[in-house]
């Protein structure tokens, strides 16, 4: 397993605006050709975290998701970040996993912020989702998932003697400043607990609905310190995650050993 390079979008996403939030973060991303290996943007990055976007639902055969094609193919990285997608009769705040090939993988959010009444319009996600890029094995997630760490559990792998089920764990949020003290926090837990890196992608800026949001993203070490961390000002970060150290630390201190088996239903 070789070094993964990850860039955090941190951008002012536009409020209802595919098409101009499209061109702002094609605008953002542009200069990381040939300098990454996964590109994060923002939960709900065309539109803003929005009920009423559900209006403007895309499918998979729209723009969004071959704009994303295009951009993976350029940078010649995985472009990753949720939009509003409808699927038969559902809408699901889903993120894309899109590979320079063309390759589309997904994850539905499962967890949908009662809060903001989310699971009054969104469909429920099932499946967890883990792919493999470049070496290592990554476990997408969307937002309020950050708060459910049963879901989010690092598992032992029977298959694959001495590996955990991924080595990075994502999420990719709108997540506002009233509660980033819980996010900041929870990344770190996130990241101790389950023996892995973990990156997590917020948005800055003010939306249409008056919410202030601080960004906060950041790259967390599998024991919790810093590897990289954004204030709340726009910007595009860069950092490298070092498997050699994610094995030594795996091996010194191999905690997945004593960890309950249990399964999700």
């Amino acid at each position: 397993m070789n070094d993964l390079r990850i860039s955090l979008v941190q951008g002012a996403t536009r409020w209802h605006d595919p098409a101009g939030n499209r061109d702002y973060y094609g605008r953002l991303i542009a200069p990381l050709r040939g300098t990454t290996d996964v590109v994060l943007l923002p939960e709900t990055f065309t539109s803003g975290f929005s009920n009423d976007a559900i209006g403007n639902a895309e499918t998979m055969d729209g723009p969004t998701l071959d704009w994303m094609r295009e951009h993976a193919q350029r940078l010649d990285a995985v472009v990753c970040g949720s939009v509003q997608l409808r699927v038969g009769d559902g809408v699901y705040n889903r993120l894309l996993w899109v590979a320079p090939d063309g390759a589309v993988s997904h994850y539905d959010k499962r967890h949908l912020f009662r809060y903001a009444r989310e699971h009054e319009r969104y469909a429920a996600g099932r499946e967890r989702l883990t792919v493999e890029w470049r070496g290592w094995r990554i476990c997408p997630l969307v937002c309020y998932d950050l708060r459910f760490p049963v879901y989010s559990r690092n598992r032992y792998d029977v298959e694959r003697p001495g590996a955990l089920d991924y080595d990075l764990l994502l999420y990719v949020a709108n997540w506002p400043s009233a509660r980033a003290y819980a996010w900041k926090t929870l990344l770190r837990a996130r990241a101790i607990e389950n023996l892995c890196y973990v990156a997590g992608l917020n948005r800055v800026g003010t939306d249409g609905a008056g919410l202030q949001y601080s960004g906060d993203s950041a790259v967390i070490d599998f024991l919790g310190h810093p590897s990289s961390e954004c204030t709340d000002a726009e910007v595009v970060a860069t950092t490298t995650l070092l498997a050699a150290e994610l094995a030594a630390h795996r091996e010194r201190f191999p905690a997945m050993l004593d960890g309950d088996a249990f399964e999700l239903r």
